[in-house]
């Protein structure tokens, strides 16, 4: 749902520049793709024609397929498509966007063999209001190594991206180690003075006035990375995934690169248990209970009943 709903956003905020970047009329021509899938063996549905027609289908079909993958619907199916979608995407113009996408297609590969609308979907939904079906004694032994198989996988594809979202922050912090500039704690005050990502310069340069705070910010990120890894199988990792996040956020807002930072976001959050998720759809379906629910009338009070005290006394009439 996540990754879903991050491509979503991606091709929605791109459309206007669809054709510049992905289209017939972008400088890497669709000529110029094949030549290089040739090379690297990649391919692309956006190369199968030049027509500009068969490019908007295409785009709209992209829209569609990410949506109702993001919303739950026949993950079997959608999470096949999705990852086709996010790998025509990528290959047709592969020097054209930030990176992020590149993470994305990675998890997404991994995302065909998980079991990732068991939650939070519509076919959760779906699941929980259909009735009870038939069962047949002899066939128990095929559902039995049909659910085997889908935990295997889903637990399977669940440890790789573990493994690479470990391999991702652990190169990054040694790559960073070998770096004078991370050394001596001045690697944050290039980044921020970099003019491809400023999107908002005023922002950067009041974030370069603090040399402190930054030269402690870029000694906390390298720890932070290589770390990581080692601190998965104890309660330390809670702090650490909560600075980690930190991080994605400063990222997203000071250079400009919110589908990178989204789609690290997301990675992170196959570490925590499942009691998180329930407890949070718990939660919101509480909450959403509790604001649906209709307003109940005050009860009335009971009338009090007179006593013979209190009852007036009738007077004969002289």
């Amino acid at each position: 749902m996540g990754y879903g709903f991050l491509y979503l956003a991606f091709l929605v905020r791109e459309f206007p520049h669809r054709d510049e970047i992905w289209g017939p009329g972008s400088p890497w021509t669709p000529t110029l793709a094949r030549e290089l899938f040739d090379q690297t063996g990649w391919t692309s549905v956006l190369t199968l024609s030049d027509s500009r027609t068969y490019f908007e289908c295409c785009y709209a079909a992209a829209l569609v397929i990410s949506a109702l993958f993001t919303l739950g619907w026949r993950t079997r199916i959608l999470s096949v498509l999705f990852a086709v979608v996010v790998a025509s995407f990528h290959a047709r113009s592969i020097f054209m966007t930030d990176g992020g996408d590149n993470l994305i297609l990675l998890m997404t590969v991994c995302l065909v063999l998980t079991a990732c609308g068991r939650r939070w979907s519509l076919d959760a939904r779906r699941a929980r209001k259909r009735p009870p079906r038939k069962r047949f004694p002899r066939l128990r032994p095929l559902r039995d190594a049909g659910d085997t198989l889908t935990t295997t996988l889903h637990n399977c594809a669940m440890f790789v991206i573990a493994a690479q979202v470990c391999f991702l922050y652990g190169s990054a912090g040694l790559y960073k180690v070998q770096g004078g500039t991370w050394g001596n704690g001045t690697a944050l005050h290039y980044v921020l003075n970099l003019q491809l990502f400023r999107p908002w310069p005023a922002l950067s340069q009041l974030a370069d006035q603090y040399p402190l705070m930054i030269a402690v910010t870029g000694y906390l990120t390298v720890l932070l990375q290589v770390a990581f890894p080692f601190t998965l199988f104890g309660r330390l990792k809670y702090p650490v995934l909560a600075a980690l996040l930190g991080m994605h956020l400063g990222i997203a807002l000071l250079m400009g690169l919110p589908l990178f930072s989204g789609a690290m976001i997301v990675a992170d959050t196959v570490f925590l248990p499942d009691r998180f998720f329930t407890s949070v759809a718990h939660r919101a379906r509480a909450l959403t209970t509790h604001r649906n629910k209709p307003p109940t009338a005050p009860t009335p009070l009971p009338q009090q009943t007179r006593t013979e005290e209190t009852r007036p006394v009738s007077r004969p009439l002289a």
